[in-house]
């Protein structure tokens, strides 16, 4: 921990201390693979490959499993082309599969000429699919039985099999072709007579997916019916792997990092370790976009000019009404964008989810326009000015909350991405209510 905290304020130190205490460096690798993976990402590149080169096959795959994966590709590149086929060669299939995938074409070939070819088609069978699909998370070659066994040859069995199965929490029965025909749970298995057919202890037709199913998908299913892992199957019902709980959740937590990144129109793949190149044209056209939109609100201010020349205290108000608008279409865009990551809106609830949204702009925009328009009215000793912030306010809420709820759904029905710069959007309609509808409201009634 003391080392791990040492790295992170001074990872120079930190490096400089590991290289001359190389015995210090293995040992913790070997025992604390998550806190050497945290010192890794924290020194700089090179001495982090160094001191990767340092440590045994397996020990290098345990420590590169806990890294962020786009960090731990950056160390394989710093490796000797041995040295990384060896660390891929110990890390399971799936994990593999998503730290290659951040290596440019030329390094991931050169990587797996290295390897045993079974190995390698093991991979490339889970880099045929998304990383957000159910392909591209599951573990391959999970527990199996084949069918008229007994509970006892299915237990011997296992036995043999232990050693090279990471996940068994389920034992899933097949058919001589592969097609899956049951499952059954490892207790229910121990519990049963050994004489008994695993037929008659085995759940049929289990929940299944496809491997092209979205993360999404996956974890509704998974969540739905309590279960641990999901097995994947073909078009032929054939086993092709399965997907575990801790990875869903694993999805889950970076799908939920991806909306949040997508909503300002960061790059939803961008991570601290993105090269910055690819950070710029992440953000670039969203950030011009966002320009696009702060000129068009300014063009709708500049038409107020006389009654902001008139009335000079108008502009000192007009942040505080767009202010409360887009902080009230913020909540009510991240209901609606977690409500579609989790369950999904369906067509027949879209009217009831923008009538609720209504009412809590009415609501709210009601107490809040009175709270501003006394306290406005008050500092101003002008009743009319006070009048104009509660109306403005009450206005810009009623708007902000139905935008709040209205872009997710809409982006969604046009084919993207519901999180996908959303916020933007949101935030241009309630500074051209907020400052043109209190600027209107103004010229009006001053």
């Amino acid at each position: 921990m003391a080392l791990r905290d040492l790295a992170r304020r001074r990872p120079a130190e930190a490096a400089d201390y590991f290289d001359a205490h190389e015995a210090e460096w293995t040992a913790l690798a070997g025992s604390d693979p998550q806190d050497a993976a945290d010192i890794l990402e924290a020194i700089d590149e090179e001495s982090a490959a160094e001191l990767m080169s340092d440590l045994e096959p397996g020990d290098a795959a345990d420590v590169l499993e806990e890294m962020h994966e786009q960090a731990a590709a950056e160390v394989l590149e710093g490796l000797s082309l041995s040295d990384a086929a060896a660390a891929v060669t110990e890390l399971p299939p799936e994990e593999a599969a998503d730290i290659v995938g951040h290596l440019d074409s030329g390094a991931r070939d050169a990587i797996f000429d290295a390897m045993e070819h079974g190995r390698v088609d093991e991979i490339l069978d889970i880099l045929r699919y998304p990383a957000d699909s159910a392909g591209g998370l599951m573990m391959p070659d999970p527990a199996t039985l084949s069918t008229g066994m007994s509970a006892g040859e299915a237990i011997e069995a296992l036995r043999r099999l232990h050693e090279g199965l990471e996940n068994m929490n389920y034992v899933y029965v097949v058919e001589r072709d592969g097609r899956l025909a049951g499952v059954v749970s490892f207790r229910e298995l121990v519990f049963a007579r050994p004489l008994t057919a695993l037929d008659d202890v085995m759940v049929t037709k289990p929940v299944t997916v496809r491997p092209e199913a979205d993360r999404e998908q996956v974890a509704d299913l998974i969540q739905r019916y309590g279960l641990l892992a999901l097995p994947v199957v073909d078009a032929r019902n054939v086993l092709l792997g399965i997907v575990a709980i801790d990875d869903v959740i694993e999805a889950v937590q970076r799908e939920a990092s991806e909306d949040i990144a997508a909503m300002v129109g960061a790059g939803v793949e961008e991570t601290i370790y993105t090269p910055f190149h690819r950070s710029v044209l992440h953000r670039l056209p969203w950030t011009a976009v966002n320009l696009g939109t702060a000129l068009a609100v300014a063009l709708v201010v500049s038409r107020f000019e006389p009654i902001i020349s008139e009335v000079a205290v108008l502009a000192a108000y007009m942040p505080v009404v767009a202010s409360v608008g887009g902080n009230s279409g913020a909540q009510s865009q991240a209901v609606v964008i977690r409500a579609m990551a989790v369950d999904g809106v369906p067509g027949g609830q879209i009217r009831r989810v923008l009538t609720r949204s209504l009412l809590i702009g009415l609501v709210n925009g009601f107490a809040v326009g009175v709270m501003s328009g006394l306290i406005a009215g008050g500092f101003t000793h002008s009743p009319r000015i006070g009048l104009v912030i509660a109306l403005a306010a009450q206005a810009n809420l009623v708007i902000a909350n139905l935008a709040g709820s209205s872009i997710p759904l809409v982006l969604y029905r046009l084919g993207q991405d519901p999180a996908m710069a959303s916020n933007i959007f949101m935030t241009m309609i309630t500074d051209m209510v907020g400052f043109g509808g209190f600027l209107a409201i103004a010229t009006v009634m001053l």
